[in-house]
């Protein structure tokens, strides 16, 4: 067998299938990607979206998190809480997903894009590479990543047009998010 044209028979060390996520309401758990299950201190459902909050252990930095998973705008926005300063303190990770949900379980595949937004300076869009390798390698249909790059452009223009502060966006698509500290800072 060959490789897709463009992709040498030795794929890049970061491709990687879209890694999927699930969150338990009821078992009150979340489970990476890797498999592992982490107990989640607190789930909230709103009309557009899921709220979790959940404790990091073992981590050097990063000590606890929360997110928002918002279905309708294919969006997962963490929050993460840092033991001392920290660069990325005061930033939010967005990573591009699609967002199933099955009754009291929500599952997501992200879809590699991610966007760092920092409130009021600017936005970052990270993994570009690993998109495009995972469509060479088939590991992702094309029309999954048009969207997933459709969903990167629409974030982009709404955070632009909104002085790159999250709250303010969000709330223009119906989105209105809580977080437990600095609400403020989005």
């Amino acid at each position: 067998m060959t490789a897709p044209h463009g992709l040498s028979a030795h794929a890049p060390p970061h491709i990687h299938p879209p890694k999927v996520e699930l969150f338990d309401l009821d078992a009150m758990t979340n489970t990476d990607s890797k498999g592992r299950v982490r107990a989640v201190r607190e789930y909230r459902v709103e009309p557009f979206g899921l709220y979790l909050a959940r404790d990091y252990v073992d981590h050097a930095s990063i000590y606890a998190m929360e997110s928002w998973l918002l279905p309708e705008i294919g969006l997962r926005i963490t929050d993460k809480f840092y033991a001392s300063e920290h660069p990325c303190d005061g930033d939010f990770y967005v990573d591009v997903v699609r967002i199933d949900v099955e009754g009291r379980c929500w599952r997501t595949e992200d879809h590699y894009l991610d966007l760092v937004v920092r409130p009021g300076c600017g936005v970052e869009v990270l993994d570009t590479d690993e998109l495009l390798d995972a469509v060479l390698a088939g590991l992702l249909d094309r029309s999954v990543a048009q969207e997933a790059l459709a969903t990167t452009y629409r974030a982009l223009d709404g955070l632009a047009r909104h002085g790159y502060r999250l709250d303010r966006w969000l709330s223009t698509v119906g989105v209105l998010p809580t977080w437990s500290r600095r609400a403020s800072r989005s």
